[in-house]
């Protein structure tokens, strides 16, 4: 799962994007290449200057590259701003099933 998710973005970043949208690029991997997964996200930001919007559901490696959020409900966002604000009580109302 982890090599198929970096293939993934190995191939669209082939096509020298401005913007790369990664829809839960966590979802069933293994923890460390989680941590690999967020370093390259990273690596992209910050060496190359590429926008990276993150659909992610997992907070840790969430908060760990993004700089932003946004929660959305019902296709509406509801609150967003600096990640710093992305409070427990947000999360809570919010996020937690």
């Amino acid at each position: 799962g982890g090599q198929q998710q970096q293939l993934a973005i190995g191939r669209a970043l082939v096509l020298d994007p401005t913007m790369l949208i990664l829809d839960e690029p966590t979802e069933g991997i293994q923890p460390n290449i989680v941590q690999e997964i967020g370093d390259i996200i990273n690596r992209l930001n910050k060496e190359i200057g590429l926008t990276v919007l993150l659909v992610e559901q997992k907070l840790p490696i969430t908060r760990r590259v993004a700089d932003h959020f946004v929660i959305l409900e019902r296709g509406r966002a509801v609150a967003n701003g600096e990640i710093s604000a992305l409070s427990d009580e947000l999360v809570t109302q919010y996020l937690t099933v």
